[in-house]
């Protein structure tokens, strides 16, 4: 599975009833997809988001370590792996609203 195919399947990972905030998230991967949650309903576009509420820079490699388990994300971020831009609070908010075990199903 690449770092795209992951991204694009964020929209069926989302817990239902996680609360989840509009906003639009831009993924920086080689190939950069976004997501737009609004009104409870997240749909992931390939491309770059025009006014992104947070940008979340990661090699694909560190994307997909990220999913397995294999990278622990505090110790990513500590070590510039994944750079994070714009309302850290909302990433941390939306990206724990994604339950890893659906991304790629």
């Amino acid at each position: 599975m690449t770092a795209k195919e992951l991204l694009l399947s964020v929209p069926a990972a989302i817990r239902q009833g996680a609360g989840t905030p509009d906003a639009v998230v831009q993924f920086l991967t080689s190939e950069p997809v976004h997501c737009i949650v609004k009104d409870g309903a997240v749909a992931a576009s390939e491309g770059v988001a025009p006014a992104p509420d947070v940008t979340i820079r990661v090699s694909d490699d560190n994307l997909l370590k990220l999913v397995r388990g294999e990278l622990n994300p505090v110790m990513a971020f500590m070590m510039g792996k994944v750079r994070i831009e714009g309302n850290m609070a909302l990433a941390q908010q939306l990206l724990a609203s994604i339950d890893r075990s659906k991304l790629g199903s």
